[in-house]
């Protein structure tokens, strides 16, 4: 890396105007200092100080000695193969190898369950990783009414999901009881009662943990189910539905006047739900959502 030069009034400025050329920490850099300012009369210095700097250079790495293999060698290496596969042990050729027992073994562990549950055979699998490919794609071409039906009934979940939530009111110390709503496989549970805030918490991160909790709890207690689980306390998700329809609506007039896209904050999944279903009520503006969740969130911009 070239220096570069930089002058300032002190030592410590010339420094931070090096870092910022070089685009570098200061534990990154090296400097060599040509010139130093000069004291002069009544505390003044005289002059600028005048570094030079770097960015620090990689220590090389020392080239490692590679010993040839010897017809010898090899021979042995041969040798040996048999006795590892015999006694279990895994080789080099076993590990790299598309045909062997072991990628065969990797690619039947890899299957979809929902696979061996449809009777679909594996064995095809034994061939390594074009046998989990044709698994995988017999899994997502089944449709609906060959895939075996539950046996367990959206109104069993929602009784469970029920129980669960009159329990945990009951240990929260809480007075309120739990009714449920079911529409087909979408299940509505609402719990009403008083002093219910510790279960809902700041911005409802508690309500969502224990929704969370909930559905965990039915599966492990019922098995797997075709199910839409929805928990809300003392109306909380109402009155923020509303309350996020209304903000989007504002951000919506906002983006119109502006004519510039707008980025929201992070959001929930069920935060941001609201916000397209609202955005898409509004006439010049469109919606998209933008990273990684937790991180996710809304840009809103006009049309």
């Amino acid at each position: 890396m070239e220096w570069v030069e930089t002058t300032a009034k002190t030592l410590e400025a010339a420094r931070e105007a090096a870092l910022d050329r070089l685009g570098v920490g200061a534990d990154e850099a090296e400097f060599d200092v040509v010139e130093e300012p000069k004291p002069g009369l009544f505390g003044r210095t005289r002059g600028q100080a005048r570094i030079r700097a770097r960015v620090r250079p990689t220590p090389v790495r020392p080239k490692q000695e590679r010993r040839r293999r010897t017809k010898g060698d090899k021979s042995r290496s041969r040798d040996k193969a048999p006795a590892a596969k015999a006694s279990g042990e895994k080789t080099p050729g076993d590990e790299t190898s598309g045909n062997g027992a072991d990628d065969g073994d990797a690619a039947e562990h890899a299957a979809p369950a929902a696979a061996k549950r449809s009777g679909t055979s594996n064995n095809s699998s034994r061939g390594g990783r074009r046998g989990t490919s044709n698994n995988k794609q017999q899994e997502s071409t089944m449709n609906d009414q060959e895939r075996p039906e539950s046996p367990v009934s959206p109104q069993e979940v929602g009784d469970a999901a029920v129980s669960f939530m009159n329990d945990l009111v009951t240990a929260f110390g809480s007075a309120g009881t739990a009714e449920l709503t079911v529409d087909g496989t979408e299940l509505d549970v609402q719990v009403r009662g008083e002093d219910l805030g510790l279960l809902v918490g700041p911005g409802g991160r508690t309500l969502n943990a224990v929704q969370d909790l909930v559905r965990v709890a039915a599966q492990r207690r019922l098995g797997d189910h075709e199910t839409r689980l929805r928990i809300d306390v003392a109306g909380y998700r109402e009155r923020r539905s509303a309350a996020l329809a209304k903000f989007a609506a504002d951000v919506a007039q906002q983006v119109r006047d502006s004519g510039t896209a707008r980025s929201l904050e992070p959001m929930t999944s069920a935060d941001r739900k609201v916000i397209h279903d609202a955005l898409n009520e509004q006439d010049g503006v469109e919606s998209t959502s933008s990273g990684e969740d937790p991180y996710r969130r809304v840009i809103v911009q006009p049309t």
